[in-house]
């Protein structure tokens, strides 16, 4: 009897069934095994606890999508490099096929899986991931990565083609007996084991069907008020796509593909709503532009000028910071809407990341690691790209001298303080006039509030002006290093 043509679907970081190439073409094998491995890669880029509450979520999601097909997820734990040739011999498996993930540090592990693959004459297929463009697509012409956004934009409406894969409507089924030694998803351990992520099931819904609900409801009734919006932060002005966007349950060529059945071809669009919106969506492919180009920027900051700076390492600063406690309250709704989340508003993630940077003198990279594990949409990429940005010392970064007031920066996008009234809820009571500089309110106000400084909430931890005069000062002295 001939044996059925039989192929390994690795599942990685992409929990989708639309534009799914590894899964389109794993239809074509008689059965497939689809496969999640858990590992823990030996790099300081392990997912994070908010992560690792997404992913439970999502391979949950997932396995119910595909019994749904009549197939299954096996989720195993060990090396890929090893779990996965193990299976394939188990199975008498003729290709192993996976989307790309496109972060640096998975590089070598599947070098090692193809290398060992080559040698069981077993066949090895790394297809189009999440990302719209490969790492060679966009170059400029002297074939050199870009490191200005702007002309990353130009090119990219010019030369790329929008193409969409729908899913499959079948799938091959399993081997014999594939199950019998899958893990359950409880044994992967992802979930918290102290409750911690209380509140993020009011805020998220998991999943593909989700990610495609929210794309569809933004552009109906969100994109056309986007710009004007965005930078709002008590304001849902923007779509939360981005954890959807990291685990991979929607491709951003859907998300353009349904903008672009509305509102036409990308390079001709007039409203500034949607082109802001589909700036945003390629500023997460310029991230990761510079990280294939330049993965040092995980550790080290592009422009090396600035591995001279004088950052200091002061521990109570940080952890007034990351707890929500610096006095100022745009910085510590942002922190706490953090902790609570999962999730922070992006125009608060630049004003808490130059707060930290600027104000107090803390190294990006640590707050890129808190970032990281705080987040549900913890993108190695963007992560590095917008603290780097924040920081000045990445590819077409904010300078350094642009340092954030989170006075005025509250003032401006919050006037009515509903932000700061919300995750800060000690300072409901204080008029709006107040609400961002809470020192400066009249002792009356304070009472009538129910606000008494340095202890129902506390001061500034540092001043604004002397801090923006210091960080001045260290910069002027990365400048006369050069």
């Amino acid at each position: 009897m001939t044996k059925p043509k039989t192929a390994i679907l690795w599942v990685r970081n992409d929990f989708r069934f639309d534009d799914n190439e590894a899964l389109c073409q794993g239809t074509e094998y008689e059965q497939l095994l689809p496969v999640y491995v858990a590992s823990e890669s030996q790099t300081p880029f392990n997912r994070g606890g908010a992560s690792k509450w997404w992913l439970h979520h999502t391979i949950d999601a997932y396995k119910k999508r595909l019994r749904k097909l009549g197939s299954e997820l096996l989720l195993v734990k060990g090396r890929p490099e090893e779990v996965l040739l193990q299976l394939a011999k188990d199975y008498n498996a003729e290709a192993i096929l996976w989307n790309r993930s496109y972060n640096p540090y998975d590089a070598d592990m599947v070098g090692k899986l193809i290398a060992k693959a080559n040698k069981m004459q077993l066949e090895t297929i790394g297809c189009k991931g999440s990302l719209l463009c490969e790492k060679e697509f966009l170059l400029k012409d002297d074939g050199t990565p870009y490191k200005v956004y702007t002309a990353f934009w130009r090119n990219f409406i010019k030369k790329y083609e929008l193409k969409v894969l729908d899913r499959p409507k079948k799938i091959p089924p399993l081997p014999p007996k594939a199950l019998e030694h899958s893990l359950s998803l409880e044994q992967l351990e992802l979930l918290p084991t102290i409750n911690w992520d209380a509140e993020f099931p009011e805020h998220w819904q998991v999943g593909e069907d989700r990610a495609q609900e929210k794309v569809r409801s933004f552009i109906e009734d969100g994109l056309s008020r986007y710009n004007d919006l965005r930078d709002q932060p008590n304001i849902d002005g923007t779509s939360k796509l981005s954890p959807h966007l990291h685990f991979g349950e929607i491709h951003p060529q859907r998300v353009l593909q349904m903008v672009v059945s509305k509102y036409g071809p990308i390079s001709s669009l007039g409203d500034k709503n949607i082109i802001q919106y589909c700036k945003e969506i390629l500023w997460r492919e310029f991230s990761y532009h510079l990280l294939l180009h330049f993965p040092h920027t995980t550790k080290k900051p592009l422009n090396a000028d600035f591995e001279k700076f004088p950052y200091q390492k002061d521990e109570d600063f940080f952890k007034a910071w990351a707890k929500g406690q610096t006095g100022y309250p745009i910085v510590d709704a942002g922190m706490r809407q953090l902790w609570r989340t999962g999730w922070m508003h992006n125009r608060v993630r630049m004003i808490t990341a130059s707060f930290l940077i600027k104000h107090l003198g803390i190294s990006w990279q640590k707050g890129a690691a808190w970032f990281w594990d705080t987040l549900v949409d913890a993108d190695l990429a963007s992560n590095t790209q917008g603290w780097q940005w924040t920081a000045g010392c990445g590819a077409d970064a904010a300078p350094f001298f642009r340092i954030f007031n989170p006075i005025t920066q509250g003032e401006k996008f919050d006037p009515k303080g509903l932000y700061a009234a919300h995750w800060c809820p000690e300072l409901s009571k204080l008029p709006p006039k107040w609400i961002y500089k809470p020192w400066e309110a009249p002792e009356s106000e304070l009472i009538k509030a129910g606000i008494e400084l340095g202890e129902t909430y506390p001061y500034p931890v540092v001043d604004h002006r002397e801090a923006r005069e210091k960080a001045l000062e260290n910069y002027e002295m990365v400048k006369k290093k050069r």
